[in-house]
């Protein structure tokens, strides 16, 4: 029997359009890993909801992921995910879903995301109670973490252990913690537990400085991209929004607001992406559009795969790790 049957698969059959875009793709991220270069993955959508964790967390113990940029629902849906798998609920027909179905759904405190539905009480809150203790320690204490570093606490502090659904090697995010790689999280209140931390401010409970920034995460990553990117950095991203379009500008910003000239671009580009070029988003935008920008250059390895992320990322992670 064949020791990669996923990739001798996609060897075989992967030829032409997106397929063969995926194929090309995964083989110029493996030569880059080769090169000895860096790896960033930016996560959007639903990613962790749709458990890419189950490939992304061998790619991050593996040294094939060096940097994470995600979305926070992404921070904490891998983390609901491996708390309160059992409690999630499966509705395969969601198309057919009525107005009074939905309607039942919230009032059973089910929370649907296409055709899963995150239990409230079993992951949201739960994870809050363990995040309103290492907030009310770092407010204590005077001091001030990133989102990423108050959710490595709390998985390395053990006590969610007791909790685990699911295999932990299928969470990317306790992989990402025992590695302790970055984790960068633009428009962190745009989450669940964002909000939760906003309403425990306006409560009076904590202050937001606790939580440190944005600005600090662009800061943070400049530093990081700096340090890191004597052989390449690559770049490969998971859908559009937020999380690719923020740590994409550090490159630019470290060129034409810092004056570093001497600091590349990025070495590679792939983006899965479903998004439509001509409605002016820039997540439709095909790679070529960043040269002008001073992402890219004309010879850096560009890649667009238009199809469904969560179809194309496990196998192309697949390919990478020679399953």
């Amino acid at each position: 029997m064949d020791k990669h049957p996923v990739s001798t698969f996609i060897e075989k059959h992967y030829r032409h359009f997106n397929a063969a875009s995926l194929l090309d793709a995964s083989r110029a991220y493996k030569d880059q890993l080769a090169a000895g270069a860096k790896m960033m993955i930016t996560l959007a959508g639903a990613m962790s909801t749709a458990e890419l964790g189950r490939s992304l967390a061998e790619m991050i113990r593996k040294d094939k992921v060096h940097i994470i940029s995600c979305t926070g629902a992404n921070l904490e849906e891998d983390i609901f995910n491996l708390v309160a798998h059992s409690h999630y609920k499966r509705l395969p027909g969601y198309r057919n879903l009525t107005e009074l179905q939905e309607t039942e759904l919230l009032e059973n405190h089910f929370n649907r995301v296409t055709d899963t539905c995150i239990p409230e009480e079993e992951a949201m809150r739960r994870i809050e109670e363990h995040l309103m203790n290492v907030w009310g320690k770092a407010g204590r204490e005077n001091k001030s973490f990133f989102p990423h570093e108050y959710f490595y606490s709390i998985l390395k502090s053990g006590e969610l252990e007791q909790y685990y659904e699911i295999d932990p090697s299928d969470s990317w995010l306790l992989a990402a913690a025992e590695k302790n790689i970055p984790v960068i999280v633009p428009g962190w209140e745009d989450s669940t537990c964002g909000n939760f931390f906003a309403s425990h401010c306006i409560k009076g409970l904590y202050e937001p400085a606790i939580i440190r920034s944005g600005i600090e995460y662009m800061m943070f990553l400049a530093g990081w991209y700096r340090a890191n990117t004597g052989k390449g950095t690559g770049f490969f991203q998971v859908g559009g929004g937020i999380a690719g379009d923020f740590p994409i500008c550090v490159v630019p910003m470290l060129h034409q607001d810092l004056g570093f000239d001497d600091i590349p671009v990025w070495s590679y580009f792939c983006q899965i992406s479903d998004s439509t070029t001509s409605y002016g988003s820039y997540s439709g935008a095909v790679p070529n559009e960043k040269i002008t920008w001073g992402k890219l250059t004309s010879d850096s390895p560009k890649f667009i795969i238009e199809s469904d992320a969560t179809i194309v990322a496990p196998l192309m992670f697949a390919y990478i790790l020679g399953w």
